[in-house]
């Protein structure tokens, strides 16, 4: 790029602008703002006629085009990633509250509605290894804890299950979390 005294240039990998005082073969002389003479490299500077005409010598360079792009599809990346935690949290919450099981628990006994809770924790815990889900969370709340000792009677006649607290910042004390060994040689 020719440079002629009195262009208004920028330096390419640094954030100075300036005038050009001088040039001699490919060195050319600025004078900044701040009234500093500096010498650069012509392949280091770009003329500044208006703001539109860098944009566009800048978009012309073919490695200002690849970084872009490489940019965008970096971000493009960063945002389908998922977030650890979220990759580990359980896929299946069965909430074993009994006002969400029956509509009215009006007529029930406290018998009927720990049968009714352990019988709907059965069914689900047996869809889950049908249909190869790995984490299940239990939501029994906190409570006397009658019921969650039940469904700890329970999961221990499985083989292939360990269960454990589920997440406390999640759940608070009042959820089991279960995990099932998918593969055979546990069951």
């Amino acid at each position: 790029m020719n440079f002629t005294i009195g262009d208004k240039v920028y330096v390419l990998d640094e954030a100075i602008s300036g005038v050009v005082t001088k040039v001699v073969k490919d060195t050319v002389s600025i004078e900044t703002e701040d009234g500093f003479v500096l010498d650069f490299n012509s392949s280091e500077l770009v003329k500044s006629s208006s703001q539109n005409s860098l944009k566009k010598e800048f978009l012309s360079i073919p490695s200002a085009l690849n970084v872009i792009s490489e940019k965008e599809e970096s971000i493009r990346r960063r945002q389908n990633k998922k977030r650890a935690k979220e990759r580990y949290e359980p896929t299946m919450e069965v909430d074993l509250h009994i006002h969400q099981l029956v509509k009215s628990s009006r007529g029930m006994s406290n018998y009927d509605m720990l049968t009714l809770q352990l019988d709907t924790a059965r069914r689900q815990l047996e869809y889950a290894m049908s249909k190869r889900i790995q984490k299940v969370v239990f939501i029994h709340g906190v409570g006397e804890g009658v019921l969650k000792v039940e469904l700890e009677y329970l999961f221990g006649r499985y083989n292939n299950v360990k269960y454990y607290d589920a997440n406390y910042q999640k759940y608070g004390l009042g959820a089991t979390e279960v995990y099932i060994y998918q593969n055979a040689e546990r069951i």
